[in-house]
């Protein structure tokens, strides 16, 4: 017996009956030989983390583009938070934990340079090309099948592929956002859930630390959040979904929800809005759309391809490829001949 089927066999003893198991993972799109030490989602987790994307996510805007000060989050960081949330909740559940970790680092891989500014410059671009738009979800798919590793992508497991497809919620309403028509394992549900919960009290965070919450517009309800440590606010959050959670269902107490709701409106109206200000979000559409059409010049006229670069970029290599592009260079001094 090997490694690896010493692994699954311990699945088999202590997961629940709805957690997936790594054997009856549905399998790659290109088959491989099995791993003699990690189970298929071990190997998938792996295989993301070494990615090129994964890494550029260091220099991604979480809310604060390019912020100076070392504590803010990045998309990085965001997806390590996530990651975490979720591994708790899962191990909690008795689910997949690899199949979790795995689907929670590779959701955010397609995300734009300039954070959900960036996604609605390039949805509009898109559209405007002949393509159908753009979300950062999907772009993640696209970043595992086809962009990775020079075009022959890395050849994840079905159930993480459709983990990082069916993350993303979108500004919707939070009582119907959290649910899953078909989800395709409770795993993703998990990491579903689990995204908000950790941009909502990382935002917070943020927020405040950069001085984007005024006093006179906090209700006597968001003053009490605020007051709360970060650690006990998403402690409290995590058991909620842990002691309300089904076999057929990862869900909030309808206390909690309507709790989230008001926070993440409240996020919404006073934080994003004002952050995508500060970022000045007319200039941050100038530079992708620039970058964009000179890029369509060059290969001759391909959205597909143009959308597939700026995506990947970084927000500092976006704004140093505009500088070398469009803003004229000075021309060199002279050598000190002395």
């Amino acid at each position: 017996m090997t490694i690896r089927e010493r692994w699954e066999d311990i699945e088999r003893q202590i997961l629940a009956p709805q957690a997936c198991l790594s054997v009856d993972s549905r399998g790659r799109e290109r088959p491989e030989e099995p791993c003699a030490i990690r189970t298929c989602f071990q190997r998938d987790r792996d295989r993301i983390i070494h990615c090129k994307s994964f890494r550029r996510l260091k220099y991604k805007t979480q809310v604060l583009l390019l912020p100076e000060g070392d504590h803010y989050r990045t998309r990085l960081t965001h997806t390590l938070e996530v990651s975490q949330i979720a591994r708790t909740i899962s191990r909690a559940l008795r689910l997949n934990e690899d199949l979790t970790e795995a689907i929670a680092l590779g959701h955010d891989l397609g995300h734009t340079p300039f954070g959900h500014m960036g996604e609605t410059v390039l949805d509009r671009l898109a559209k405007q090309n002949g393509l159908p738009g753009f979300h950062h979800a999907a772009q993640s798919l696209r970043v595992v099948d086809h962009i990775e590793k020079d075009g022959r992508g890395l050849n994840l497991s079905w159930e993480v592929r459709m983990g990082i497809i069916q993350h993303s919620k979108g500004q919707v309403d939070v009582r119907s956002g959290y649910d899953l028509t078909n989800p395709t394992t409770m795993e993703a549900w998990v990491v579903r859930v689990s995204d908000s919960l950790a941009y909502l009290n990382h935002d917070i965070d943020d927020a405040l630390r950069a001085g984007l919450i005024a006093d006179d517009e906090m209700t006597p309800e968001m003053r009490e959040v605020i007051s709360i440590p970060n650690s006990k606010r998403i402690n409290g959050m995590i058991m909620d979904v842990i002691e309300n959670s089904t076999p057929e269902a990862v869900r909030f107490s309808d206390e909690m929800l309507g709790y989230i709701e008001r926070l993440r409106s409240f996020l919404y109206r006073h934080v994003y809005t004002r952050a995508n200000a500060q970022i000045e979000d007319s200039r941050v559409e100038h530079v992708l759309t620039a970058l964009f059409n000179a890029r369509m010049d060059k290969n001759g006229g391909s959205a597909q391809e143009a959308v597939d670069m700026i995506s990947g970029m970084t927000d500092r290599y976006a704004l140093h490829l505009f500088q070398k592009t469009f803003v004229p260079s000075p021309w060199p001094e002279p050598k000190n001949i002395i």
